[in-house]
């Protein structure tokens, strides 16, 4: 096989660990269709749509069935999925102040049809309400296929990140370029200048965010390390085993590692990584509570992130992190109320 500098810039062997199927340049496969899954009902349930005639909202996701995948060969990403949806909604009539229910589906959703000429049918139970319906079939259609473009981006990707490892040639060029913080600099920043070589030979970028919840530090502590409360953030079973050592893992795999270091109340280190990056490959994790009278403090230090999940690893860490968690958060102080 060629080195560095030398053939196929494609074909690193190198900077590799196992040196086999570099790139995904042969035909590799990934199921996409437990992902697809969650993604839908992220996108879809929720959905508020208002007008002249009143307010409704898109419910439960009552039946997805079908598949997706995403193929790769010779460093391209070919996608197949076929869905069948129906989700349930609900609706008050504005000058009346009724209230009627009715259904929506969504019987193919295909890499064969553009999203807007994707067929969505609107129904509603028997009785008055029409205007609902008809404000379903004109905005909700909208809105419905705006969220189904947001899980298509998603899914190319999102999803994809870490099938087509980049190329010495890229590599070089991202380290060039400068890369400037994204978001808040209190919340969400990136630390350019923090790239080194952790694990596999790979250029890497150190992540830092910081995040106030409404609990205080010693609960904020629990809910990274009681495995009942992992899972409920994380809404799918988890490994959690909260010693030095101890194994982490959550979101059905998707994410694994072990606790290093663990100061109750105060600091959590991990050893972590996502199972999309290069096999064997871990970033150090440091989570810092701090005590803010009635609210806590959490500040993220993610070390050995790969320059090319940058991305994903941020919005992992604040939309299946952070997000869930002050959700839990809200949904027990209503419980308590």
């Amino acid at each position: 096989m060629a080195k560095w500098g030398q053939g196929d810039p494609r074909w690193i062997v190198e900077e590799r660990a196992d040196a086999t199927n570099v790139n995904n340049w042969h035909w590799t496969e990934r199921d996409a269709t437990s992902w697809s899954k969650r993604k839908l009902k992220e996108v879809l349930e929720g959905l508020v749509v208002e007008g002249e005639a009143g307010r409704c909202e898109i419910g439960d996701l009552k039946h997805v069935e079908g598949e997706a995948s995403c193929n790769s060969r010779k460093g391209k990403l070919i996608f197949f999925y076929e869905w069948n949806l129906r989700l349930s909604w609900k609706g008050t009539v504005k000058e009346s102040g009724e209230k009627h229910k009715g259904s929506l589906e969504i019987p193919n959703l295909s890499e064969e049809n553009e999203v807007d000429d994707t067929e969505i049918n609107v129904s509603k139970k028997k009785g008055e309400g029409d205007v609902l319906k008809e404000l379903m079939r004109t905005e909700g259609t909208t809105k419905v296929r705006e969220a189904l473009r947001d899980y298509l981006k998603a899914l190319k990707t999102e999803f994809t990140l870490g099938m087509i490892l980049p190329t010495k040639a890229a590599v070089g060029q991202e380290l060039a370029t400068e890369r400037k913080p994204s978001g808040s600099p209190v919340q969400d920043s990136v630390t350019p200048q923090a790239l080194d070589m952790v694990g596999v030979k790979i250029p890497t970028v150190r992540i830092h965010m910081r995040e106030v919840f409404n609990s205080p530090a010693d609960e904020l502590y629990s809910i990274f390390t009681k495995k009942e409360l992992v899972q409920k953030f994380s809404k799918c079973p988890a490994v959690i085993e909260a010693e030095k050592g101890g194994k982490l893992q959550m979101f059905e795999g998707c994410v694994s590692g072990e606790y290093t270091e663990l100061v109750p109340s105060q600091r959590l280190v991990l050893k972590w990584r996502c199972r999309s990056w290069p096999e064997e490959h871990y970033a150090t994790v440091a989570l810092t509570f701090q005590d803010l009278a009635a609210q806590s403090e959490l500040e993220l230090e993610c070390k050995g992130v790969p320059v090319s999940h940058e991305e994903s690893t941020r919005q992992c860490w604040k939309k299946q992190y952070f997000e869930e968690i002050h959700l839990l958060l809200q949904q027990s102080k209503d419980n308590m109320e």
